[in-house]
């Protein structure tokens, strides 16, 4: 007998409704999870909430719905050949492209899945994708206790940026163009804010830095790019010879070209992207399979995720101050059209199975 599932699927008009299918074979070195919650990744799954709203006035209206999202929460009924490490009524956080989806059951690689801590919810557990992005991000910086760091764009994931590198010691200053998500960042106790546009983030940066300079940077946004690239080789410290130096993280999916911004020598800017949860994420064999020898490798996806949802449960990532608005998977529909009409005020948005 076929075992069928509810997951959300994306429309070709701005919709996200639910489609029914069948729950994928469970195969050796996989868990089948009984989902409780999921998040929605604006960014990466939507092109933005803006991008979803527009998608109502320029619809295309013969795309066939399609199945999204990459992390979820909730509680392992069944494992595969390999998969021993957990057991039926473990509580986990899962992540992963095409498996751990918004969806009340998930087929889940065992190392894409990393078990829940007591004090931590699923809707906080459902955070494990972008908090492990985020923590890769803030590795590849390598900076320095003490130093500053600009963080530009304060969605989701430059939230956990922001709040990771001052956990990791530096100090942060965030800047985004929509003054909901300062004013949030400021709430949350990022060390200071600049709404671009409303005021200049230039400026903001440079009599944070006390004239020092920044020592990294984090785009965290979708999109072009180049206004901000040439706004943080501003705010960049300054060689003798007149040369930015520094790091910028690319941690979204900004477009942009750096040569054509050389506002004061951006050729010394040293540019990393970091758009993953760590090594082993994409590498079938890993994921279904054994763990890289930690000797060699301390950090991977499964250890930076075991490490995020440590620190959620010891309230060092206080994740429940991202979430907006908490929908259940079977009125997605209906919930998300009633708050798409003012993206701006949309950030994190929980889909409760």
């Amino acid at each position: 007998m076929k075992r069928e599932r509810m997951i959300a699927a994306l429309t070709g008009d701005g919709r996200i409704t639910t489609i029914q299918q069948e729950i994928p074979p469970l195969r050796p070195g996989a868990v089948l999870v009984e989902v409780h919650a999921s998040l929605v990744s604006p960014g990466t799954e939507l092109g933005g909430w803006r991008a979803l709203a527009a998608q109502k006035e320029n619809p295309s209206p013969t795309a066939e719905p399609k199945p999204f999202g990459y992390s979820n929460s909730g509680i392992v009924i069944e494992t595969g050949e390999g998969a021993e490490k957990f057991k039926p009524g473990d509580r986990v956080a899962c992540i992963g492209a095409g498996c751990a989806q918004h969806t009340n059951y998930a087929v889940v690689p065992h190392h894409l899945c990393v078990a829940l801590p007591d004090a931590v919810t699923f809707a906080q557990g459902a955070y494990a994708m972008l908090a492990a992005t985020a923590m890769h991000a803030v590795r590849r910086a390598e900076l320095a206790l003490g130093e500053f760091v600009a963080v530009v764009g304060l969605g989701i994931l430059g939230r956990l940026c922001a709040r990771l590198h001052q956990l990791d010691g530096q100090y942060v200053i965030g800047w985004d163009t929509i003054r909901f998500r300062t004013e949030l960042a400021k709430r949350w106790g990022i060390d200071a804010t600049a709404t671009v546009g409303e005021e200049d983030e230039v400026e903001a940066t440079n009599q944070f830095t006390g004239g020092r300079g920044l020592d990294g940077g984090v785009l965290a946004f979708g999109g072009d790019g180049n206004a901000a690239i040439r706004s943080l080789g501003q705010c960049m410290k300054i060689s003798p010879d007149g040369h930015c130096m520094g790091r910028i993280i690319v941690v979204g999916n900004p477009s942009f070209d750096y040569r054509s911004h050389e506002p004061r020598g951006m050729t010394n800017i040293d540019i990393r992207r970091a758009s993953r949860t760590g090594p082993g994420y994409h590498d079938e064999a890993w994921e279904y399979g054994p763990a890289y020898p930690p000797v060699f490798m301390r950090w991977t996806t499964r250890t930076n995720l075991e490490l995020c949802m440590r620190l959620i449960a010891e309230g060092k990532v206080e994740v429940d101050a991202l979430t907006t608005h908490t929908i259940p998977l079977a009125d997605v529909e209906s919930g998300i059209a009633a708050i798409i009409d003012t993206p701006d005020e949309i950030l994190g948005v929980v889909l409760e199975m």
